[in-house]
């Protein structure tokens, strides 16, 4: 029997109605499809470039009925049609032929299926794959859930988006691979210890990517290439940006930026939250609060402040767009019940973003009212979108039903804005996002950690989110500093975090102070009607002169890393590399960097150990071998390899120098 096929760069399997395609695509990659009754159905969902730089590295053959292989440079593919059933096996090896990952047997006369494809009404599958791990591995990545475990090796992880959850499906290993489920359905994926289990809930097919190399950072540079990379980070994103929620009128905006010059502070970027506007989905100010935007925005933009505008992608049944965007079908679409999707401010219905018409329209407005009159960065809230229930089988895209496609909608959020805005000329582009999925970085995505807890607790699950996004190929990534829910601006325990926040914030990609501060102050228009309040202030000299001098220090310590901070920036569009990097990023060779989860890398020459414990003034940090470190604040060299004890009272944090680089910093934090 003839199980195999090939052709110069793909590598085909038939039997039973099942039809797998393995291909190369990317230097040191392959690409694995599989699908029923002999069509593979198109479509990339995250994967581009498949070009191979080196056709040479790629070596396909059948070595017998039931054995094949396809290589690609350091990886191998070794295919084995076992005798009970005929079922295919696919196992993967690195360059020295060590295994990396195996797909499960069948067992014998347990008959197993590594590939289960469990037929659904209308034709689709519930799909679930296996894979054997290997008891050693360690596995990092995978987005951004609120947990403070770093091996994700024993995990359950739910594949769909929510506030503060980014579901991104790709991982690395410490066996030396990366792997990509490639597809966008609602799912799970189980790290078990028997079995790695991936499902997909509706699909049409399967597919994943693999790839390998000699270092983590060798995997993130293949990763994207194939799925895209970051544009160059524009020079206002990398100092101080301001916000709080809510900056409710025109007045209060300028006036916060006026003092902000006047006390020589410096501020990139001035934010402006949600409800600005009169309705969601009118996508424009509203005149009440803001009789003159485009007056406003040449202002700050005359002080040397960018004016970033929160966007929402809900569509309240009031607002003067709705009508039409039902009329027109730019609406995502209940199965069942009545359109209403989230409850916030009335009935609310969230635009289409996977439509290609729904990005035209929106952006259309949003150009009109926001970028003709000189926004050129933007606030992409409620990207996953979050629906009041997620009930993910009752909602209905373009692109298909949620459970098929519904993690791509954060993506396509952002695409609509870069798309447009690139139209438009701009070139500098990043555009603030709640939530991501593979390939969001191509869009200019700086996804933010959502609506966290001012609590140490959720202080600490964001070290570990800064570090998983980063692995997961999402190099701009931030926090709200202090937290978003329940800080209350008088409390000396909240303000002691703030501080820590705003220290670990200045280490982040982006540094940005933002807040949900209690108590509130209602809001109402001249008509009576409540608006959405505000809360308490939230600038640098809001919480005592102690906090103020220590955040404007750090104000200052971000101003001076601005050359450094670019370079890593660089780097990012370049090569795919995080900017808050893993410590085992930098050095794979060292076993204990790969358990660190409450320390890390800013770039390659800045190790960073936040202070994330109530009251704490030091902390354990671990130098990693390979490099001698010095101490930020005094200038004393350690040698790597060894746990040292360090001081930080309240106005500092421990921070090392690798092999002195950075020494300017000495002295300053």
């Amino acid at each position: 029997m003839n199980f195999f096929e090939f052709t110069d760069k793909e590598l085909f399997f038939r039997n039973d109605g099942e039809l797998v395609i393995i291909a190369a695509w990317g230097d040191n990659s392959l690409r694995v499809q599989s699908s029923l009754m002999d069509k593979i159905p198109d479509g990339n969902a995250a994967l581009i470039n498949p070009n191979v730089n080196n056709p040479s590295d790629i070596d396909i053959r059948i070595i017998d009925e039931r054995h094949a292989v396809i290589k690609n440079g350091l990886i191998t593919a070794k295919l084995y049609v076992q005798e009970w059933g005929n079922a295919l096996q696919i196992s993967f090896y690195n360059g020295q032929n060590k295994l990396l990952l195996r797909e499960i047997s069948n067992g014998g006369a347990l008959t197993r299926k590594a590939r289960y494809f469990h037929t659904l009404n209308g034709g689709s599958y519930k799909l679930k794959v296996s894979f054997e791990p290997s008891p050693s591995e360690k596995i990092y990545g995978m987005g951004q859930y609120q947990q403070e475990i770093f091996d994700l090796k024993g995990c359950n992880l739910e594949l769909a988006h929510r506030n503060s959850q980014a579901s991104i499906p790709f991982y690395i290993s410490n066996l030396g691979y990366g792997f990509l489920w490639h597809n966008a359905a609602v799912g799970e994926v189980h790290f078990g210890k028997n079995t790695t289990e991936w499902i997909a809930e509706d699909t049409d097919k399967m597919d994943y990517w693999i790839t390998a190399g000699n270092s983590p950072s060798q995997i993130e540079e293949q990763f994207a290439c194939c799925t895209g990379k970051s544009p160059m980070m524009p020079e206002y994103g990398l100092g101080f940006w301001q916000c709080k929620l809510r900056y409710y009128n025109q007045k209060q905006v300028l006036d916060i930026a006026k003092e902000y010059k006047k006390r020589n502070i410096p501020v990139d970027v001035l934010v402006i939250d949600y409800y600005h506007w009169p309705h969601c989905g009118d996508w424009r100010f509203d005149e009440e609060y803001f009789p003159e935007p485009e007056k406003m925005i040449k202002e700050l933009h005359d002080m040397g402040i960018e004016t970033m505008v929160s966007i929402w992608p809900q569509v309240e049944w009031n607002s003067e767009n709705f009508e039409e965007m039902k009329q027109q079908g730019l609406l995502v679409k209940q199965n069942s019940g009545i359109d209403v999707q989230m409850t916030f401010h009335g009935n609310n219905v969230f635009m289409d973003a996977t439509n290609p018409r729904t990005r035209k329209y929106v952006w259309e407005k949003c150009k009109q009212n926001y970028a003709d009159l000189g926004i050129r960065t933007f606030w992409l809230d409620v990207a996953e979108p979050e629906y009041t229930s997620y009930d993910f089988e009752n909602y209905r895209y373009y692109s298909g039903t949620v459970l098929e496609t519904g993690n791509i909608y954060p993506r396509e959020y952002a695409r609509l804005f870069y798309e447009g805005q690139k139209e438009n000329g701009q070139n500098d582009i990043v555009n603030l996002i709640r939530c991501a999925w593979a390939g969001s970085q191509r869009y200019g995505a700086l996804v933010w950690s959502g609506d966290i807890m001012s609590t140490y607790e959720d202080f600490r699950k964001q070290i570990c989110a800064g570090i998983h996004m980063g692995l997961s190929g999402i190099p701009w990534w931030t926090t709200d500093i202090g937290g978003f829910h329940n800080g209350v601006a008088a409390d000396p325990d909240f303000k002691e975090l703030l501080i820590r926040w705003f220290q670990f914030g200045t280490f982040c990609p982006v540094m940005r102070l933002h807040g949900s501060r209690q108590p509130y102050t209602p809001i109402y228009n001249k008509a009576g009607e409540l608006r959405e309040g505000t809360g308490t202030d939230n600038e640098v000299w809001s919480y005592g002169e102690e906090a103020y001098q220590i955040m404007t220090k750090f104000i200052h310590v971000r101003e001076l890393m601005r050359d450094y901070t670019r370079s890593l920036m660089q780097q990012a569009h370049e090569n795919g590399h995080p900017v808050l990097r893993a410590l085992f990023y930098e050095f794979p060779s060292d076993p204990i960097c790969w358990d660190i989860k409450d320390s890390y890398l800013f770039g390659s020459d800045l190790l960073v150990a936040p202070i994330c414990h109530e009251h704490a003034v030091d902390r354990q940090v671990y130098l990693p071998a390979g490099a001698s470190w010095t101490d930020a604040r005094t200038g004393v060299v350690y040698e790597g390899g060894q746990w040292i004890t360090a001081n930080a009272p309240m106005d500092t944090l421990p921070v090392f120098l690798r092999d002195g680089r950075q020494d300017y910093l000495i002295g300053e934090i």
